[in-house]
Protein backbone atom coordinates (compact mmCIF):
# COMPACT_ATOMS: atom_id res chain seq x y z
CA UNK A 1 0.00 0.00 0.00
CA UNK A 2 0.74 3.50 -0.51
CA UNK A 3 -0.11 5.94 1.79
CA UNK A 4 -0.52 9.71 1.63
CA UNK A 5 -0.56 13.06 4.07
CA UNK A 6 -3.18 15.60 2.86
CA UNK A 7 -2.76 18.76 4.43
CA UNK A 8 -4.74 19.37 7.09
CA UNK A 9 -5.19 15.95 7.95
CA UNK A 10 -3.24 14.35 10.78
CA UNK A 11 -3.48 11.06 9.63
CA UNK A 12 -2.13 8.57 6.49
CA UNK A 13 -4.80 8.18 3.74
CA UNK A 14 -4.56 4.97 1.59
CA UNK A 15 -3.71 5.73 -1.76
CA UNK A 16 -6.70 2.94 -2.82
CA UNK A 17 -9.91 3.55 -0.44
CA UNK A 18 -12.18 1.18 0.46
CA UNK A 19 -16.18 1.34 -0.60
CA UNK A 20 -18.71 0.27 1.98
CA UNK A 21 -22.20 0.42 0.33
CA UNK A 22 -21.96 -3.46 0.31
CA UNK A 23 -22.61 -3.48 4.02
CA UNK A 24 -25.69 -4.71 5.92
CA UNK A 25 -26.85 -5.19 9.31
CA UNK A 26 -28.06 -8.46 8.23
CA UNK A 27 -24.47 -9.60 7.02
CA UNK A 28 -22.91 -7.60 9.32
CA UNK A 29 -20.29 -10.43 10.47
CA UNK A 30 -19.55 -11.04 6.64
CA UNK A 31 -19.57 -7.40 6.43
CA UNK A 32 -16.84 -7.50 9.80
CA UNK A 33 -14.63 -10.15 8.33
CA UNK A 34 -14.25 -7.83 4.93
CA UNK A 35 -13.28 -4.61 6.55
CA UNK A 36 -10.90 -6.44 9.07
CA UNK A 37 -9.17 -8.24 5.76
CA UNK A 38 -8.75 -4.95 3.88
CA UNK A 39 -7.62 -3.16 7.25
CA UNK A 40 -5.03 -5.64 7.68
CA UNK A 41 -3.83 -5.61 4.08
CA UNK A 42 -3.14 -1.62 4.54
CA UNK A 43 -6.17 0.07 3.75
CA UNK A 44 -6.89 2.91 6.06
CA UNK A 45 -9.27 4.79 4.10
CA UNK A 46 -12.97 4.14 3.68
CA UNK A 47 -15.47 5.69 2.08
CA UNK A 48 -19.23 6.14 2.83
CA UNK A 49 -22.30 8.22 2.72
CA UNK A 50 -25.20 9.25 5.22
CA UNK A 51 -27.76 7.77 2.08
CA UNK A 52 -25.83 4.38 2.02
CA UNK A 53 -28.39 1.88 2.39
CA UNK A 54 -31.06 4.53 4.58
CA UNK A 55 -28.06 4.98 6.96
CA UNK A 56 -27.53 1.16 7.74
CA UNK A 57 -23.84 1.61 5.95
CA UNK A 58 -22.14 4.29 8.48
CA UNK A 59 -23.69 2.06 11.22
CA UNK A 60 -22.18 -1.18 10.43
CA UNK A 61 -19.14 0.77 9.84
CA UNK A 62 -18.78 2.85 13.34
CA UNK A 63 -19.77 -0.57 15.06
CA UNK A 64 -16.54 -2.32 13.32
CA UNK A 65 -14.88 0.70 13.99
CA UNK A 66 -15.65 1.14 17.78
CA UNK A 67 -15.35 -3.02 18.27
CA UNK A 68 -12.07 -2.78 17.18
CA UNK A 69 -10.87 0.18 18.74
CA UNK A 70 -9.12 1.61 15.53
CA UNK A 71 -10.79 5.52 15.06
CA UNK A 72 -7.17 6.84 15.68
CA UNK A 73 -5.62 4.82 12.96
CA UNK A 74 -8.83 5.19 9.72
CA UNK A 75 -9.70 7.50 8.09
CA UNK A 76 -13.40 8.02 7.62
CA UNK A 77 -14.49 9.67 4.36
CA UNK A 78 -18.30 10.80 4.58
CA UNK A 79 -20.10 12.55 2.18
CA UNK A 80 -23.78 13.91 3.02
CA UNK A 81 -26.52 16.48 1.47
CA UNK A 82 -27.58 14.12 -1.59
CA UNK A 83 -30.74 15.35 -3.02
CA UNK A 84 -33.79 13.30 -2.23
CA UNK A 85 -37.29 12.66 -4.22
CA UNK A 86 -38.79 15.72 -2.96
CA UNK A 87 -36.26 18.35 -2.94
CA UNK A 88 -32.28 19.23 -3.24
CA UNK A 89 -31.09 19.42 0.24
CA UNK A 90 -27.46 21.32 -0.15
CA UNK A 91 -28.35 24.18 2.25
CA UNK A 92 -26.77 24.56 5.61
CA UNK A 93 -29.93 23.14 7.78
CA UNK A 94 -29.66 19.81 5.66
CA UNK A 95 -25.76 19.81 5.66
CA UNK A 96 -25.96 20.26 9.72
CA UNK A 97 -28.38 17.57 10.34
CA UNK A 98 -26.84 14.68 8.06
CA UNK A 99 -23.54 15.46 10.04
CA UNK A 100 -25.32 15.28 13.70
CA UNK A 101 -27.19 11.87 11.35
CA UNK A 102 -23.76 10.71 10.64
CA UNK A 103 -21.51 11.37 13.60
CA UNK A 104 -24.51 9.62 15.58
CA UNK A 105 -24.15 6.34 13.40
CA UNK A 106 -20.41 6.43 12.67
CA UNK A 107 -20.29 6.80 16.96
CA UNK A 108 -17.52 9.37 16.80
CA UNK A 109 -17.35 13.01 17.31
CA UNK A 110 -15.56 13.79 13.89
CA UNK A 111 -15.38 13.22 10.46
CA UNK A 112 -12.08 13.47 8.65
CA UNK A 113 -13.17 14.13 5.52
CA UNK A 114 -16.76 15.10 4.44
CA UNK A 115 -17.52 15.72 1.15
CA UNK A 116 -20.91 17.41 -0.28
CA UNK A 117 -22.55 14.25 -2.28
CA UNK A 118 -24.27 16.50 -4.61
CA UNK A 119 -24.24 20.47 -5.79
CA UNK A 120 -27.04 22.57 -6.27
CA UNK A 121 -25.93 25.45 -8.07
CA UNK A 122 -28.74 27.66 -7.18
CA UNK A 123 -27.36 27.59 -3.62
CA UNK A 124 -24.54 30.17 -3.41
CA UNK A 125 -21.38 29.02 -2.32
CA UNK A 126 -20.77 31.13 0.71
CA UNK A 127 -23.92 29.82 2.21
CA UNK A 128 -22.60 26.57 1.57
CA UNK A 129 -18.79 27.71 2.80
CA UNK A 130 -20.33 29.26 5.78
CA UNK A 131 -22.43 26.04 6.99
CA UNK A 132 -19.12 23.46 6.51
CA UNK A 133 -16.62 25.80 8.36
CA UNK A 134 -19.14 26.16 11.38
CA UNK A 135 -18.85 22.57 11.74
CA UNK A 136 -14.71 22.22 10.90
CA UNK A 137 -14.77 25.16 13.65
CA UNK A 138 -16.46 23.01 16.09
CA UNK A 139 -13.67 19.86 15.02
CA UNK A 140 -17.14 18.15 13.70
CA UNK A 141 -15.66 17.67 10.48
CA UNK A 142 -11.68 18.23 9.71
CA UNK A 143 -11.75 18.76 6.15
CA UNK A 144 -14.04 19.01 3.61
CA UNK A 145 -14.85 18.40 -0.05
CA UNK A 146 -17.28 18.46 -2.68
CA UNK A 147 -18.55 14.80 -4.39
CA UNK A 148 -19.88 15.17 -7.97
CA UNK A 149 -18.98 19.59 -8.20
CA UNK A 150 -17.99 20.88 -11.24
CA UNK A 151 -14.76 22.34 -11.48
CA UNK A 152 -16.45 26.08 -11.73
CA UNK A 153 -18.09 25.42 -8.56
CA UNK A 154 -15.71 24.66 -6.40
CA UNK A 155 -13.32 27.34 -7.52
CA UNK A 156 -15.76 29.94 -7.01
CA UNK A 157 -16.06 28.32 -3.56
CA UNK A 158 -12.41 28.73 -2.65
CA UNK A 159 -12.23 32.38 -3.92
CA UNK A 160 -15.13 33.16 -1.54
CA UNK A 161 -13.12 31.16 1.28
CA UNK A 162 -10.07 33.08 0.29
CA UNK A 163 -11.73 36.08 0.49
CA UNK A 164 -13.24 35.54 4.48
CA UNK A 165 -9.69 33.59 5.29
CA UNK A 166 -11.62 30.51 5.62
CA UNK A 167 -10.81 26.63 4.88
CA UNK A 168 -11.48 25.53 1.51
CA UNK A 169 -12.64 22.62 -0.41
CA UNK A 170 -9.19 19.86 0.12
CA UNK A 171 -10.31 17.67 -2.00
CA UNK A 172 -13.09 16.36 -4.55
CA UNK A 173 -14.31 13.36 -5.88
CA UNK A 174 -16.17 12.79 -9.24
CA UNK A 175 -16.01 10.31 -11.18
CA UNK A 176 -13.32 8.93 -13.35
CA UNK A 177 -11.78 6.30 -15.26
CA UNK A 178 -10.23 4.50 -17.96
CA UNK A 179 -14.01 4.04 -19.81
CA UNK A 180 -15.97 7.14 -20.43
CA UNK A 181 -19.60 7.23 -19.12
CA UNK A 182 -21.59 7.42 -21.89
CA UNK A 183 -24.59 8.35 -19.33
CA UNK A 184 -24.51 9.01 -15.89
CA UNK A 185 -25.81 6.53 -13.39
CA UNK A 186 -28.04 8.94 -11.47
CA UNK A 187 -28.73 12.34 -12.02
CA UNK A 188 -26.34 15.01 -10.74
CA UNK A 189 -23.20 13.03 -11.55
CA UNK A 190 -20.69 14.39 -12.68
CA UNK A 191 -17.45 12.31 -14.59
CA UNK A 192 -14.21 14.00 -15.49
CA UNK A 193 -13.71 11.63 -18.37
CA UNK A 194 -15.07 12.20 -21.87
CA UNK A 195 -16.12 15.44 -22.89
CA UNK A 196 -15.44 17.01 -19.39
CA UNK A 197 -11.52 15.61 -19.79
CA UNK A 198 -10.48 19.06 -20.12
CA UNK A 199 -11.85 19.17 -16.44
CA UNK A 200 -8.38 17.38 -15.35
CA UNK A 201 -6.27 20.30 -16.25
CA UNK A 202 -7.89 22.59 -13.68
CA UNK A 203 -6.86 19.71 -11.14
CA UNK A 204 -3.73 19.20 -12.26
CA UNK A 205 -3.38 23.33 -11.86
CA UNK A 206 -4.54 23.34 -8.64
CA UNK A 207 -2.98 20.20 -7.27
CA UNK A 208 -6.49 19.52 -5.72
CA UNK A 209 -6.97 15.27 -4.56
CA UNK A 210 -9.17 13.57 -6.72
CA UNK A 211 -10.85 10.65 -5.02
CA UNK A 212 -12.08 8.92 -7.84
CA UNK A 213 -15.38 7.01 -7.55
CA UNK A 214 -16.37 3.67 -9.42
CA UNK A 215 -12.65 4.38 -10.62
CA UNK A 216 -13.46 0.47 -12.60
CA UNK A 217 -16.17 1.13 -14.21
CA UNK A 218 -18.31 -0.90 -12.34
CA UNK A 219 -16.67 -3.92 -13.26
CA UNK A 220 -16.45 -2.56 -16.71
CA UNK A 221 -12.88 -4.13 -17.33
CA UNK A 222 -13.87 -7.41 -15.01
CA UNK A 223 -14.36 -9.73 -18.18
CA UNK A 224 -17.52 -10.78 -16.72
CA UNK A 225 -19.55 -10.19 -19.91
CA UNK A 226 -18.19 -10.40 -23.19
CA UNK A 227 -18.96 -7.74 -26.48
CA UNK A 228 -21.14 -10.96 -28.14
CA UNK A 229 -23.36 -11.12 -24.59
CA UNK A 230 -24.09 -7.64 -24.15
CA UNK A 231 -27.56 -7.99 -25.31
CA UNK A 232 -28.31 -10.19 -22.51
CA UNK A 233 -27.34 -7.38 -20.01
CA UNK A 234 -28.50 -3.94 -21.29
CA UNK A 235 -30.74 -3.46 -17.79
CA UNK A 236 -27.20 -3.72 -16.03
CA UNK A 237 -25.68 -0.09 -14.44
CA UNK A 238 -22.47 -0.71 -16.35
CA UNK A 239 -23.91 -1.60 -19.27
CA UNK A 240 -26.10 0.98 -19.18
CA UNK A 241 -23.36 3.54 -18.62
CA UNK A 242 -20.06 2.53 -20.67
CA UNK A 243 -21.11 0.57 -23.16
CA UNK A 244 -19.83 1.96 -26.13
CA UNK A 245 -17.57 1.04 -29.14
CA UNK A 246 -14.39 3.31 -27.86
CA UNK A 247 -14.88 1.11 -24.13
CA UNK A 248 -14.54 -1.93 -25.75
CA UNK A 249 -11.68 -0.86 -27.85
CA UNK A 250 -10.16 0.95 -24.07
CA UNK A 251 -10.98 -3.05 -22.66
CA UNK A 252 -8.90 -4.99 -25.46
CA UNK A 253 -6.13 -3.01 -25.32
CA UNK A 254 -5.99 -3.01 -21.08
CA UNK A 255 -6.45 -7.06 -21.57
CA UNK A 256 -3.82 -6.89 -24.09
CA UNK A 257 -1.35 -4.42 -22.52
CA UNK A 258 -2.02 -6.33 -19.24
CA UNK A 259 -0.42 -10.08 -20.56
CA UNK A 260 2.40 -8.21 -21.06
CA UNK A 261 3.06 -7.57 -17.87
CA UNK A 262 1.20 -10.19 -16.09
CA UNK A 263 -2.00 -8.28 -15.13
CA UNK A 264 -5.50 -8.05 -15.43
CA UNK A 265 -7.54 -5.71 -17.72
CA UNK A 266 -8.68 -4.22 -14.27
CA UNK A 267 -5.42 -3.61 -12.89
CA UNK A 268 -4.26 -1.97 -15.89
CA UNK A 269 -7.05 0.37 -15.78
CA UNK A 270 -6.73 1.20 -11.92
CA UNK A 271 -2.98 1.93 -12.66
CA UNK A 272 -4.11 4.47 -15.42
CA UNK A 273 -5.76 6.45 -12.40
CA UNK A 274 -3.30 6.22 -10.76
CA UNK A 275 -0.85 7.66 -12.97
CA UNK A 276 -2.47 11.15 -13.81
CA UNK A 277 -0.56 14.79 -13.43
CA UNK A 278 -2.83 15.28 -10.54
CA UNK A 279 -2.99 13.12 -7.24
CA UNK A 280 -5.60 10.59 -7.21
CA UNK A 281 -7.08 8.12 -4.97
CA UNK A 282 -9.38 4.93 -6.83
CA UNK A 283 -12.52 4.46 -4.78
CA UNK A 284 -12.93 0.75 -5.28
CA UNK A 285 -16.10 -1.89 -4.14
CA UNK A 286 -13.96 -4.56 -3.20
CA UNK A 287 -16.15 -7.71 -1.40
CA UNK A 288 -13.10 -10.39 -0.73
CA UNK A 289 -9.94 -9.35 0.19
CA UNK A 290 -8.30 -11.33 -2.88
CA UNK A 291 -10.43 -8.48 -4.43
CA UNK A 292 -8.97 -5.87 -2.68
CA UNK A 293 -5.61 -7.33 -2.93
CA UNK A 294 -5.53 -7.40 -6.66
CA UNK A 295 -6.26 -3.94 -6.65
CA UNK A 296 -3.21 -2.97 -4.41
CA UNK A 297 -1.05 -4.59 -7.29
CA UNK A 298 -1.87 -1.68 -9.58
CA UNK A 299 -0.10 0.31 -7.52
CA UNK A 300 3.29 -1.58 -8.46
CA UNK A 301 2.54 -1.40 -12.60
CA UNK A 302 4.43 1.19 -14.85
CA UNK A 303 2.30 3.04 -17.41
CA UNK A 304 5.06 5.12 -20.17
CA UNK A 305 3.54 8.08 -21.52
CA UNK A 306 3.21 6.07 -24.83
CA UNK A 307 0.98 3.32 -22.76
CA UNK A 308 -1.28 5.82 -21.39
CA UNK A 309 -2.04 7.50 -24.78
CA UNK A 310 -2.42 4.07 -26.38
CA UNK A 311 -5.13 2.42 -23.90
CA UNK A 312 -7.15 6.33 -23.63
CA UNK A 313 -7.19 5.91 -27.47
CA UNK A 314 -5.31 9.25 -28.00
CA UNK A 315 -2.83 6.98 -30.56
CA UNK A 316 -3.26 3.74 -32.61
CA UNK A 317 -0.12 2.46 -32.51
CA UNK A 318 1.99 1.47 -28.96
Amino acid sequence: MQYVNLPGLNKKVSRIVQGTVMLSSRREAEGFSLLDAVFEAGCTTFDTAHVYGNGDVERVLGRWITSRGIRDNVVILDKGAHHNRDRKRVTPFDISADIYDSLARLQTDYIDMYALHRDDPAIPVRDILRALNEHKRAERITIFGGSNWKSNRIAAANVYAESMDFPSFSFSSPHFSLAEQVEPPWEGCVSITGAASSEKKWYAQQNMPVFCWSSLAGGWFSGRISRDQISKHTKELFVRCYHSEENWKRVARAEELGKTMGASAAQVALAYVLHQPFQTFPLVAAYTKDEFDACTEALDIHLSENDMAWLDLRIDQR
